[in-house]
């Protein structure tokens, strides 16, 4: 089922006339289990990491990995101007939890931040290299898990259906 929606999208005319004249290269659109597998992966990877640019940094990794880069974009909004501070100030807790070092009352300020990043980069960094990790391996883990489910369930239900 998952599998025949993202295809059923790449008959869409429209999208393929927006893509030949953009000169995406095709391989980076491919609706496979492994290319959605590893955008999701590299996006959550990414969404994590408190940065700058991180959809700039999505990109980045092109030349070296074979990915959905839509999916990997879409992931990286997962951590957004809404839902970083909360994001971040849990990763700053689990980093200090980690490395055993004094937890300081966080502010939601600009200025708070400026004073202590000293103080919370590597606990922040910790809590953010331990998310990274987790949310990409567990949501490998259910691509794949949901896309086979999918792929065996269609099977059953329409066994002379290719």
């Amino acid at each position: 089922m998952i599998r025949r929606k993202l295809k059923n999208t790449t008959k869409n005319e429209k999208l393929k006339a927006f893509i030949e004249k953009s000169k995406v290269p095709k391989e980076f659109l491919s609706p496979t289990r492994k290319m959605i597998s590893r955008g999701v992966v590299l996006g959550l990877f990414i969404a994590f990491i408190p940065m700058p640019m991180q959809m700039a940094a999505v990109l980045l990794f092109m030349p070296f990995f074979r990915f959905n880069v839509p999916i990997a974009i879409a992931m990286v909004w997962i951590t957004n101007p809404f839902t970083m501070p909360p994001i971040y100030v849990v990763e700053y807790y689990t980093g200090s939890f980690f490395l055993g070092t004094e937890i300081t009352d966080v502010q939601m300020s600009l200025a708070w931040f400026q004073e202590n990043i000293n103080n919370i980069f590597i606990p922040l960094y910790t809590g953010a290299l331990f998310y990274s990790i987790s949310s990409a391996s567990l949501a490998h883990w259910a691509v794949t898990h949901f896309w086979k489910h999918s792929v065996h369930k269609e099977k059953k239900l329409h066994p002379n259906k290719r």
